[in-house]
C-alpha cells in the first residue's frame, strides 16, 4: 500500500465516524483529523525540545512574512523547512526554540522587540509572533534565528492610529498563483514596489498536480519528487505543496518586502466547493476532513494571528483592519458559508434556482457582521477585500444573458442585501476588490444592473492573476463580447499581474500591472491603464 492510499483510507475511516454534518461539533472533528492525520489531540503538544544548534542545514527556506498591520502590532511568520520537499521538512518530531528581532534599520543596531517563539511539530514548526507595543504608521524590519542560522531580513509597517487623518495608502491586491501556470515574475516586480500592505485575495495554493518539470515551467535543471505529482488530499500533502508554493523566489521577495492580508478563495482547498459541499461526488464527511487539513495547513503556513486558527474544518477568516480615518478594510470569506452553486455550477440564465431569496454567499453571521461594521464606519473608504466577481457580468449578448452561478451573479438575493445594506448604513464611498478570474476589471458598482442608467453606487476593481491561465492576451477571446454585454464594465484585460490602488482623501487611483508572460521567467513589466474614481462622485475614469 503506497502513503497516499494509506492516508486516504485513514481519512475514510474517520469519515466513518461522523455520519451526519450537525453531530460534527468542533471537538469531533478535531479528533478526527486527528485520527486522520496521526496529530496529537488538544493539549498534547508534548514534544521534545530540539537544540537548535543541532540544525545542519538552513531551515529557513520558505522565507518570512508578516500580515494583519494593527496601529502598534504587526504578526510576523516563518517555518523552519531545512528540506521543504520531505514530510517532515527534514527535522525531528521536537520543539525547537526560534528567537526573534525587531528593529528600526535593516542593520539591526536599533532594536525595539526581541523574543522566543517555540516552534511545535504539530503545526509543522510553524511560527507565528504578535508583535505590540510598536509605534503607529512606521516601517519595521524584522528577522528570526535558530542556533547559528539566521532568516532573511523582513521589512514591514504598522497601521497609522484608528483617526489619524491619514492622506494617503497605497495597497497592491493579487490572486491566482498557480504553480504549474508559470513563474511568479510578478510577485518579483511587486517586491519592488511601493506600497503600503498586499491583499492576498484567494488561490494562494492549488490542488492540483505537478509535474517533474513544474508544468508550464519547464524546469531543465531541476526535477521536483513524484509526490507533487498528485491532487492534494491530505494535511501531509497540503504541507508539501506549500513548500513548494513557497520554495519560489519571487514569492518570497514579495512576503519579505510588504506585510500581506490573505484571505482564501477554493483551490486552497478545492475547486468550487461550497461550504461542506465538495465538488466531487465524496461523502461530506470525508470532504470535511480534507477540509480541515487544507485550513490548517493554510494558517501554518500565512501570516495569520491567533484567532484565525482553525478548529477541525472550522476557521474564522473575516475580519476587520483599520487604516485610520481613512480606509476601512472588511475581508471577506466567500467560501466555507455559501449555499451551493445553483444549475449545477454551470453558465446559466437567471431562475428559480439561483434568484432564491435564501440563498447566500457569506452566511448570515458574517452577513450581519458586514453591514454592522459599515454602520459603525468612519472612514473616508470602506473596501471589501473578496474572491469572486461582485458585479453582474452578463456573459453573452442575448437578451437573457447566462450569468456565472460560482460568482456573485448566482447569488443576486445575497448581492441586493449588501448592497441594501450599504445603502442604509450610508457608505459613501464603497470598493470592492476581487479575485479569481484570472483577468484584470474594472466595474461601476450599479444600484441596479439591468438598468444602466441606474446610479452608480460604487468601484469594484478585479486584479488578474500572477501566473494562472498561463500566459494571458491583453484582449481575450470574449473581450468584444463582455464589454458590449455588460456597459458598466469599464476596463478588461487578460494578462497577468496585479493592481495597485492609492486611497486618498479626494479620489482613488487604480494601476493595472501587467506582465507580458510567465511561462519563461524574467519578463518586464507596465501599467496597462489607470483608472480614477472620486470621493463622492462615484465611477471610474481614465487617470
Amino acid at each position: 500500500m503506497t502513503d497516499q492510499t494509506h492516508e486516504a483510507s485513514q481519512v475514510r475511516a474517520a469519515a466513518q465516524l461522523l455520519r451526519r454534518r450537525r453531530f460534527l461539533t468542533v471537538t469531533g472533528a478535531a479528533a478526527a483529523l486527528a485520527f486522520a492525520t496521526n496529530l496529537p489531540g488538544a493539549g498534547a503538544a508534548q514534544a521534545a525540545e530540539l537544540d537548535p544548534r543541532r540544525i545542519a542545514d538552513d531551515p529557513f527556506t520558505l522565507g518570512v512574512a508578516s500580515g494583519d498591520p494593527l496601529p502598534t502590532s504587526v504578526l510576523l511568520w516563518t517555518r523552519l523547512a531545512p528540506r521543504p520537499f520531505e514530510a517532515d521538512s527534514g527535522l525531528p518530531r521536537a520543539r525547537v526554540n526560534v528567537r526573534w528581532e525587531v528593529a528600526h534599520d535593516e542593520r539591526f543596531t536599533r532594536i525595539v522587540r526581541r523574543g522566543t517563539e517555540p516552534a511545535h511539530p504539530e503545526f509543522h514548526h510553524s511560527v507565528h509572533v504578535e508583535v505590540d507595543g510598536l509605534d503607529t504608521d512606521r516601517v519595521y524590519y524584522y528577522r528570526f534565528r535558530a542556533g547559528s542560522w539566521i532568516s532573511p531580513t523582513g521589512r514591514t509597517r504598522t497601521a497609522p492610529a484608528r483617526n489619524a487623518r491619514t492622506s494617503e495608502l497605497r495597497l497592491a491586491a493579487v490572486s491566482c498563483q498557480a504553480f504549474h501556470d508559470g513563474y511568479y515574475t510578478a510577485f518579483g516586480h511587486l517586491a519592488q514596489e511601493d506600497v503600503d500592505v498586499v491583499f492576498h485575495l484567494g488561490d494562494y495554493l492549488y490542488e492540483y498536480a505537478v509535474t517533474a518539470v513544474g508544468g508550464q515551467r519547464n524546469y531543465t535543471d531541476r526535477r521536483l519528487p513524484a509526490h507533487f505529482n498528485r491532487e492534494t488530499i491530505t494535511l501531509e500533502d497540503y504541507r508539501l505543496r506549500y513548500g513548494l508554493y513557497k520554495s519560489d523566489p519571487d514569492l518570497r521577495a514579495a512576503h519579505a518586502a510588504h506585510p500581506f492580508v490573505v484571505t482564501w478563495d477554493d483551490h486552497e482547498t478545492e475547486n468550487n466547493y461550497a461550504d461542506g459541499t465538495p465538488e466531487n461526488d465524496v461523502p461530506p464527511e470525508e470532504f470535511l476532513l480534507r477540509r480541515a487539513a487544507a485550513y490548517r495547513a493554510y494558517w501554518e503556513n500565512q501570516p495569520l494571528r491567533r484567532p484565525q486558527l482553525p478548529s477541525g474544518p472550522d476557521m474564522r477568516l473575516y475580519r476587520r483592519l483599520r487604516f485610520g480615518r481613512l480606509a476601512q478594510f472588511d475581508i471577506l470569506d466567500t467560501r466555507q458559508y455559501r449555499s451551493d452553486q445553483a444549475y449545477g455550477d454551470t453558465a446559466h440564465v437567471p431562475g428559480p434556482e439561483s434568484e432564491d431569496p435564501t440563498r447566500t454567499m457569506t452566511g448570515a453571521e458574517q452577513e450581519r457582521w458586514l453591514i454592522d461594521g459599515w454602520r459603525a464606519s468612519t472612514t473616508t473608504w470602506n473596501v471589501v477585500p473578496q474572491q469572486v466577481t461582485f458585479s453582474e457580468r452578463r456573459l453573452d449578448l442575448n437578451p437573457v444573458a447566462k450569468l456565472s452561478m460560482d460568482a456573485w451573479d448566482g447569488y443576486p438575493a445575497s448581492r441586493e442585501r449588501l448592497l441594501a445594506g450599504a445603502e442604509s448604513a450610508g457608505v459613501e464611498n464603497l470598493m470592492v476588490l476581487t479575485g479569481d478570474v484570472h483577468v484584470a476589471y474594472g466595474f461601476d458598482i450599479k444600484r441596479d444592473f439591468a438598468d444602466p442608467d441606474s446610479r452608480t453606487v460604487g468601484t469594484e476593481i478585479a486584479t488578474t492573476s500572477i501566473s494562472s491561465g498561463r500566459d494571458g492576451a491583453e484582449r481575450p477571446a470574449t473581450w468584444d463580447t463582455y464589454t458590449r454585454a455588460n456597459p458598466h464594465l469599464k476596463f478588461y484585460d487578460g494578462r497577468r499581474g496585479y493592481v495597485t490602488v492609492t486611497l486618498g482623501a479626494q479620489q482613488a487611483r487604480a494601476d493595472y500591472r501587467v506582465v507580458p508572460v510567465v511561462t519563461t521567467p524574467g519578463s518586464g513589466i507596465s501599467t496597462a491603464a489607470s483608472f480614477v474614481t472620486a470621493v463622492g462622485d462615484h465611477g471610474l475614469r481614465p487617470a
